[in-house]
């Protein structure tokens, strides 16, 4: 699909689309995000660039994984290997799949071998709320937060006694059931769900993969738990704990054989908290938690002939801030040990990284700061200094502009590092931290109908790590170049609501000018929601140029194209009473053939059927 819009274009496209509707004046406030500057702040004094996905949205998601719901967001491309629940990378701002930090409750998670998150297996029903970070965050949380931080949420407590359960249906043989509570009063709050979510799906290749295709149905099956507690222990002091278990059961194809490999992944997050409240703007935090990310490969009918990778990491962090008259101080201290346990024999298996880091965030008049210094000591490679300088300046009562620089560093994966497969991506010890600066301008108007936002971004790692192939070990690079625009815009009046964005992304290797693969440089979602009686309607368009499977540096050449595509997504929800609701949702009507990874399939159209209940 060739996507011929210019950032100029679709400027005036939307500054139009503004201009067709009358001002309609909403007193809301704005809400409230942590992420950006680890504090809690209102989404209008934020620098950086942050977006929200909350409940609602999640919802209105069925049949979609999260790194699905999660490319719906400027800025977010991603690529999958088949289904529900088959692997899939996340690229941010075009940085790597390892350039982005998951957090679940502020807990660090994902695999410390293959130095990313395991998206495919964080169930949606749990999540209320997500705040994807854009840019450099280094100088907030250390290693893998290159290209921006995503932050997942769990459901957690409230005032009353609140309820809810779900069903869903859907195509290949989707079945979905969730149920939970949250609660409380001034003194304790709660939360608590599970759910249950099976699918026999579709084949997860074709036959471009080769010797391993089986034109067979590739299943997936999970159950998850979560809950949350928070205690007010006394006037000041607060007590807080969550937990979040997943378990899935997956099959991939196996050639010819008639066992399909079987994935049974773990994700556990375990957090604990103790807050102090000194004085007004004055307050301590000490939190304690773990994350593990566990897999188990069954390659055979044989349950003896299995592949096991467990990882763990445990955090300790303190952190101290107050209000002053130039803003909110934050000063804090992190402990991370990283721990590997296997099947395959790994030279090493434990490393820990001690950090500190300061900040400064505030604003008066229009104008907007942060400042953020952090150091990391590895006990692998040593010390790591990033920092982040951000300022915003509202001129205009719609227009204002903002600017960002940080410095970025990623340590290696237990996988970069000390793969023994000769054969299949082997590590290499002599690996050094991948290390970068990032550089952002966004231009923000704001129209009575919503705002519109373009922003240039501009990253340059120094050391990129790659495989040249698959028989070669892992190598740092020169240097990598990726840089590109994003424009968005949404807004409502009266009962219609909208939304849009376009990303124009360039994401090259300097040495050999070759285009980093599985990355799309141009990608746009467009959304166009009605409200009619008890019906919310809604269609969802999404489009993303051809992109490259892979490269070839021995050659100087780009591997795999994959071709351009579009989707359509329909949906509908209807209120049945105060406490149901009933939602459709139509995904890839035209039922687009189309790949993110060469030789893995993606869904077809499938349809979904969601009855909900709220207790009020």
């Amino acid at each position: 699909m060739k996507i011929c819009s210019s950032p100029a274009r679709l400027a005036v496209f939307n500054l139009a689309l503004a201009a067709a509707f009358p001002a309609l004046a909403q007193s809301q406030l704005p809400p409230i995000v942590v992420t950006a500057a680890r504090i809690a702040q209102p989404l209008t004094d934020v620098v950086a660039d942050v977006s929200i996905i909350d409940r609602e949205q999640i919802e209105a998601s069925s049949g979609r994984t999260l790194s699905e719901l999660l490319v719906r967001e400027a800025g977010v491309q991603m690529s999958a290997n088949g289904g529900l629940g088959k692997s899939s990378r996340l690229y941010l701002r075009g940085t790597n799949a390892g350039h982005t930090l998951l957090l679940i409750d502020g807990v660090r998670y994902g695999s410390a071998t293959l130095g990313q998150a395991n998206w495919d297996n964080i169930p949606l029903e749990m999540i209320e709320r997500i705040e994807v970070l854009k840019g450099p965050a280094a100088a907030l949380y250390g290693s893998e937060a290159m290209g921006g931080v995503v932050q997942v949420f769990t459901r957690q407590g409230r005032q009353g006694f609140h309820p809810h359960a779900s069903v869903t249906l859907g195509s290949n043989s989707h079945r979905k059931v969730a149920a939970g509570v949250a609660g409380g009063d001034d003194e304790v709050s709660y939360a608590l769900g599970a759910s249950s979510l099976t699918e026999k799906g579709f084949s997860a290749t074709n036959s471009r993969i080769g010797s391993s295709y089986n034109a067979d149905r590739d299943g997936f099956d999970q159950e998850s738990v979560s809950g949350s507690l928070a205690w007010r222990l006394a006037p000041g002091w607060r007590l807080t704990a969550h937990a979040l278990q997943a378990s899935g059961d997956n099959r991939s194809d196996n050639g010819s054989s008639n066992f399909d490999v079987r994935t049974e992944t773990s994700t556990q997050v375990l957090g604990a908290g103790l807050e102090h409240q000194w004085l007004e703007g004055v307050r301590t935090t000490l939190k304690l938690s773990r994350g593990t990310d566990q897999s188990i490969y069954y390659s055979s009918a044989d349950p003896r002939k299995t592949t096991r990778y467990d990882t763990e990491r445990t955090q300790t962090t303190l952190q101290h801030q107050w209000d002053s008259a130039i803003g909110t101080w934050m000063l804090g201290a992190e402990s991370v040990r990283e721990s590997v346990s296997s099947t395959t024999a790994y030279q090493m298996t434990d490393r820990r990284t001690e950090s500190v880091f300061a900040g400064l965030t505030g604003q008066k008049q229009g104008h907007l700061w942060q400042l953020n210094l952090r150091h990391d000591d590895n006990s692998q490679f040593g010390s790591a200094d990033t920092g982040y300088l951000g300022y915003g300046y509202q001129f205009t009562p719609e227009w204002s502009l903002h600017g960002g620089y940080g410095t970025t560093f990623r340590a290696p994966s237990f996988n970069n590092l000390y793969s023994p497969d000769p054969k299949n991506y082997p590590g290499n010890p002599l690996l050094q931290p991948e290390k970068g600066s990032s550089k952002e301008l966004a231009l923000a108007y704001k129209s009575g109908v919503g705002p519109i936002k373009l922003i240039r971004f501009d990253n340059q790692i120094d050391g990129l790590i790659i495989w040249p192939n698959a028989s070669t070990a892992a190598v740092n690079v020169d240097n990598a170049s990726i840089a590109g625009w994003s424009l968005g815009y949404e807004g409502g009046a009266g009962l219609w609501s909208w939304q849009s964005q376009f990303d124009w992304l360039d994401a090259k290797d300097e040495k050999w000018g070759l285009k980093l693969p599985q990355r799309a440089s141009k990608q746009v979602n467009a959304s166009l929601r009605r409200e009619v009686a008890d019906w919310k309607l809604g269609v969802h368009w999404f489009a993303a140029a051809k992109r490259f499977n892979g490269l070839d540096t021995k050659n100087g050449v780009n591997t795999k194209p994959l071709a351009g595509y579009g989707t359509l997504d329909l949906s509908a929800e209807h209120a049945l009473d105060q406490d149901w609701r009933i939602q459709f949702r139509l995904n890839n009507l035209t039922d687009k053939t189309y790949e993110t990874v060469y030789g893995y399939n993606q869904p077809g159209r499938s349809a979904y059927v969601t009855l909900r209940w709220q207790g009020r």
